[in-house]
């Protein structure tokens, strides 16, 4: 097979360094990192894996998120869990 078409992407540094680490793991190459995903495209006829759009609940949960300040925060696990009835 001749590996002649070259693909190009930014990506952001600290996604790539822990993807790295990870390829690192498997013993792959970033190289055979992206073959193997792209021969999983073609094997799935897809995404290799559910991707989905986010429901309400976890948009809400989203937009929540980016307002740190605004969160409960607990000093203590059972605070939390008294809280949620466990």
């Amino acid at each position: 097979m001749s590996m002649t078409d070259r693909v190009t992407t930014r990506i952001d540094p600290d996604l790539k360094k822990k993807a790295l680490k990870v390829f690192s793991q498997l013993g792959l190459s970033e190289a055979e990192a992206i073959r193997l995903f792209y021969a999983q495209v073609i094997l799935h006829h897809g995404i290799p894996f559910p991707v989905k759009v986010p429901n309400a609940e976890t948009l809400a949960a989203f937009e929540e998120s980016r307002k740190p300040e605004k969160l409960r925060s607990y000093k203590k696990f059972r605070e939390l869990r008294d809280e949620l009835g466990v």
